[in-house]
């Protein structure tokens, strides 16, 4: 059964704009270049309710698939440089492991 791992991110009031243009121009190419995009089901950003937060929605395997793709990911180089200079805009983070439910539609 697939395992899903939603990730939080409440942005500094005023730093959305520079959190968009880093992940664009930095994070996901790097996601992108070392193949880390195929768990990614999506990213989000707040509209209503908390505010000012950045949410992606990862699909894995299993735990062990998901604590290899963590590993695998902090090891590279390109993605640690843009994770070193987005740090800076963020206030907090929470990471949520969900199971999907044995009924209805899974991404």
């Amino acid at each position: 059964m697939a395992l899903y791992e939603k990730r939080t991110y409440d942005v500094i009031l005023g730093h959305m704009p520079e959190v968009i243009r880093l992940y664009r121009d930095e994070g996901w190419p790097a996601l992108e270049a070392g193949g880390f995009d195929r768990h990614l089901v999506g990213y989000f950003t707040s509209d209503t309710g908390p505010l000012h937060q950045l949410v992606h929605l990862w699909r894995f395997a299993d735990d062990a698939d998901r604590r290899e793709f963590w590993s695998a990911l902090f090891s590279d180089d390109r993605f640690m440089a843009f994770a070193v200079q987005i740090r800076e805009h963020l206030a907090r983070q929470e990471v949520q492991l969900l199971r999907p439910a044995p009924w209805g539609p899974h991404p």
